[in-house]
Formats: C-alpha cells, structure tokens, sequence
C-alpha cells in the first residue's frame, strides 16, 4: 500500500523519465508499478485522495460469531480437560459428545485474538522424512512396529529399558515393559506375551514385526521365538534412520508428556508405574491426528466407523444451522483405510490394498 505522498513522487519521477525520452512503461516497471496503476491512479484522483482502503468501515458478516459464541469458545477451552490440548483434538473430542461450537480454524483465531496461542513444550518443528521399503496394514494385527528407548535414572549414567510394540494400523500400544538391562530375553518374552493377549495364534495370517537393526532385536532367542509364532520379522534398511518412524514418532510422544520426568526415575517401580499411565493415556484418552483423532483403542476394536460418522451427523446440523458459515463440504470424517509403513511406490500400495480387499471375497 502506497501513501499519497509516495505516490505523488513516483509519477512525477516518471513522468520526468518519460520527458527524458523513456517508454511509459519501462518507467513505471523502474519506479516499482505497473502502467495500469499509473493510469488508475490518474483515471480515479488517486493522487488526490490517496488510498482509502484503510479508513473503509466494513460491515461486520452476517455468520459471525456473536459475542456470546466467542466467549462460550473460550470457555470451553479454557476448562481443564481442554487446558493442555489444541484445537485439533478439542473439535473432536466435542463432537464425540454431539456438541458443536466452532471449527478448529475458529478456535485457532478466537484463541489468537485473546492472546493464547503461545508455544509451550520442548518440542522442535517436525522436519520432512524420506519414505523407504513398503509394509501395508489394512486392520489390526497385521503389521506392528517395536523398539527399544532409554529412560533417565536420577543416577547419571544409568538408564531403564523401555521396549513397546505398536500396532500399525491402530496406533495401540499391544506391548510393552520396562527392565533394567537390555537383554533379547526380555524382547522374546514381550514379543510372547503381545501375542497371546492378541490371539495371534487364531489367525491364519501371522503379522510382520518391523524393528531396527539393533543387536537386541535381532538376536538367535529373538528369532526364534519370532519363528516359533509364525511372526514374520522385518528390518530397517542399513544406513536408514527413518525405516521405523512410526515406533520412533510414539517415543517422541512419550518424551515429550508434561508428566514425563525431564530429571529422571528414582528407580524400576517409578519407571514402570510412568510407562503403565503413558500407555493407559495413548491408547484409550490420547486422540490421534493420524487416524481422524479417534483413541486408538477404539480402532483397534472398530468402533471408529460409529464414532465417525456420529460426528459427520454433528458437522452436517451444525452447517444446516448456519450455511452461511461454510464455503464448502462439511470436515471429512470418513475412516481412514490402509496404512502403510515407509511406503516406496503407490503402485505397490495400489496393488497389495487390491489384494487385501478382495481375499474375503474370494474365501
């Protein structure tokens, strides 16, 4: 936006250029305009009156929120179940309970305008990941990732063990425990464990275990009783330290929990006791982004499909309520489909989801 005072110099400067033997033109191009400015500008009074953008009274739109609407959102989150989340899990968690207050954009800028929106956390902005070698899961039981992280004793230069197994396609958490040491008899006995409580033994197709590449994971007790559970195994490529993102992403997650003890545990107890309200919290509270902010207890065993579409009915009487408040198509709150774990080509994904989806059919 130019000021009148600004505009005034540009055109006697280019008129002056174009006295000088300048095209038009070329001169407007030079002081930073176009010609069709130079000419509204004149065609208008432009360089009498300036702009007067600024000082236009805009009516206020007929859809927006009253007063009443945006308090109630800021009331809504500011209460203490909504306190420490965003608008993202807020929106949802709201429809799952038939209440419908304002999109995720609208609480974003009614929080903005009251000055809530700052950042809290030690998270880092997310950096871009390079996807690698393909595994797709299409329900539950069928892909599972798993590895090992260190938690902080108080003691420095001692650490607890904490081994997880999640399901792709759920996000669950179907295992976990916490040692001391970290021993292959430990991850052979949680990967036994994991699959009795899943049933695996009943399903005539086995899930893969995808893992990194560390020795623990890798190790002849490991393998053998992956072997002897009909578990194919599964490994990241050498070199690659993405292969296993969604194992590494849900230890992110873990890290970086308000509750989580930045100076470390006191001891196995404490870590365990941490590690048990961690996974209570993931799998059956905590609503995940990646899977239409369902908890992941409620993929696991299809209630997703029911939750969904319940919201799609709130979304759908909200819009009727005031169409003037939607440009577009209610949110998509279809389920999410196939998973793929570091997907390589779409064709691949194409053709395995094909797959998938006609082997009950054919059976």
């Amino acid at each position: 936006m130019i000021g009148l005072e600004d505009r005034r110099m540009k055109v006697r400067n280019i008129e002056a250029a174009q006295r000088a033997g300048a095209r038009l033109d070329a001169a407007c191009t030079v002081a930073g305009i176009t010609l069709r400015t130079l000419q509204r500008w004149k065609r208008e009074a432009g360089l009498v009156r300036g702009d007067l953008r600024p000082a236009t009274l805009r009516p206020r739109p007929a859809h927006a929120l009253t007063e009443v609407e945006r308090r109630a959102v800021l009331q809504v989150a500011n209460e203490a179940r909504f306190a420490d989340l965003p608008p993202a899990r807020i929106v949802p968690m709201l429809a799952d309970e038939g209440v419908y207050l304002a999109s995720e954009s609208t609480f974003h800028r009614v929080l903005r305008e009251a000055g809530q929106t700052t950042h809290r956390g030690r998270a880092k902005a997310p950096t871009a990941s390079r996807p690698p070698s393909t595994h797709i899961a299409t329900a539950p039981r069928q892909v599972w990732c798993w590895d090992m992280t260190y938690l902080p004793a108080t003691v420095a230069g001692r650490w607890f063990h904490l081994y997880l197994i999640l399901d792709l396609y759920s996000r669950k958490i179907v295992g976990w425990e916490v040692h001391e040491t970290d021993a292959a008899e430990h991850a052979a006995h949680l990967v036994r464990r994991t699959a009795l409580a899943e049933g695996i033994a009943a399903l005539a197709d086995k899930p893969v275990l995808h893992g990194d590449n560390g020795a623990t994971l890798k190790a002849t007790t490991v393998l053998a009783m992956l072997h002897w559970l009909g578990i194919k195994p599964s490994y990241s490529r050498p070199r690659v330290s993405d292969d296993n993102a969604y194992a590494e992403a849900l230890f992110r997650t873990a890290k970086y929990r308000p509750e989580f003890p930045v100076r470390g545990f006191a001891d196995l107890e404490a870590a365990r006791s941490w590690a048990s309200g961690f996974v209570h919290w993931y799998n059956v509270e905590h609503r995940h982004s990646g899977i239409r902010y369902v908890s992941p207890a409620q993929r696991h065993d299809g209630e997703d499909h029911a939750i969904l579409a319940a919201r799609d009915a709130v979304y759908a009487a909200a819009r009727e309520r005031h169409p003037a408040r939607w440009s577009g198509p209610i949110r998509d709150w279809s389920p999410i489909g196939a998973v793929t774990l570091n997907p390589e080509r779409d064709a691949v994904i194409a053709t395995a989801t094909g797959e998938a989806n006609r082997q009950p059919l054919a059976a």
